[in-house]
């Protein structure tokens, strides 16, 4: 069960699982953490099944672990954490009756953070603990940023939906997987149809406004596997894993649709968009590639513009 502990006006972490076959050691322990208002949640196992159960279900900042255990001892827990990837992040601080320093040479090595001699001094246990959430908190911190940075570089930075890199980066390993299963994967090239006059009656920032419009309108309905990406201009691209032709092409008739039946407001109210698409499947005897796949969905596209645009073609070898 987890003791909830005092909230402070500084951003603390979420919780230390305390890991100790003695239940006079755990408490100790949570009362000195409490005392120091280093964290919310305190969590208590008396072993290393209790407290492998508990990492699995909790989110821990923090594990103080004891060495000798019940059942899974300390050496062995530790490792099942560090082979855990939803675990191997979480700083271990090892409790030790034994000063050896072999022992603590050894605890380093299989992966521990650090180390406590039992009976502890409050002091060091407090220092210690405060250094190894500073470390987890500057990693989360670090994690979030590289994670923001990785969406940054594979967003498009009007629409907010996919970049062509990242399009063509998707799209060769969704070939890949159509490849390795015998499945269908197809494309829908989407092109705004006189999108130069939008921006020449309206201007170029209500243009902007109409990209992002309709790229909201391309992603919505998806399945969580389809993705949407602007593929440059205004021109856009839906990816459909496992969909057949005949699929991909009702997919695209309804969008056609949902663009054409868009109702501006403010100050584009009165405007009609239509856009002309292009459809094609994998695999076919002119489609082994993912240039080939790109090429068929595009021609299709421009041959919907020649016909008088706001339509979806094909081309008719699938």
């Amino acid at each position: 069960m987890p003791i909830h502990l005092a909230q402070t006006s500084v951003k603390v972490p979420k919780s230390i699982l305390i890991i100790d076959d003695s239940e006079t050691v755990r408490a100790q322990i949570a009362h000195e953490l409490q005392s120091a208002d280093l964290c919310e949640w305190v969590f208590q196992a008396g072993d290393g099944i209790e407290a492998f159960k508990l990492l699995l279900s909790a989110e821990i900042d923090l594990i103080l672990c004891d060495i000798e255990m019940p059942r899974i001892d300390g050496f062995k827990l530790l490792g099942m954490i560090r082979e855990n990837k939803k675990l191997q992040d979480i700083p271990v601080i090892m409790l030790t009756g034994c000063a050896d320093r072999d022992l603590k040479i050894k605890l380093l090595g299989l992966g521990a953070s650090d180390y406590i001699t039992k009976p502890f001094d409050a002091g060091e246990l407090i220092a210690r603990v405060k250094v190894q959430l500073k470390v987890k908190s500057l990693q989360d911190e670090l994690r979030k940023s590289n994670e923001m940075l990785k969406q940054l570089s594979n967003t498009d930075p009007l629409t907010h939906i996919f970049n062509r890199r990242y399009m063509m980066e998707m799209l060769t390993k969704e070939m890949q997987r159509a490849e390795r299963k015998g499945s269908h994967l197809s494309l829908v090239m989407i092109d705004i149809d006189h999108f130069k006059l939008i921006n020449d009656n309206y201007g170029h920032q209500a243009g902007d406004q109409v990209l992002t419009l309709i790229a909201d309108i391309s992603k919505a309905g998806l399945r969580s596997y389809d993705f949407a990406a602007r593929y440059g201009g205004e021109e856009f691209v839906l990816t459909l894993p496992e969909t057949r032709h005949d699929d991909a092409l009702l997919i695209a008739e309804r969008l056609r649709m949902r663009i054409q039946t868009h109702t501006y407001t403010d100050k584009l109210k009165g405007l009609k968009t239509t856009a002309s698409m292009g459809v094609a499947t994998y695999p076919t005897d002119f489609i082994s590639t993912v240039p080939d796949l790109i090429r068929e969905a595009d021609e299709a596209m421009y041959r919907a513009k020649a016909a008088g645009r706001n339509s979806v073609f094909s081309m008719n070898r699938i």
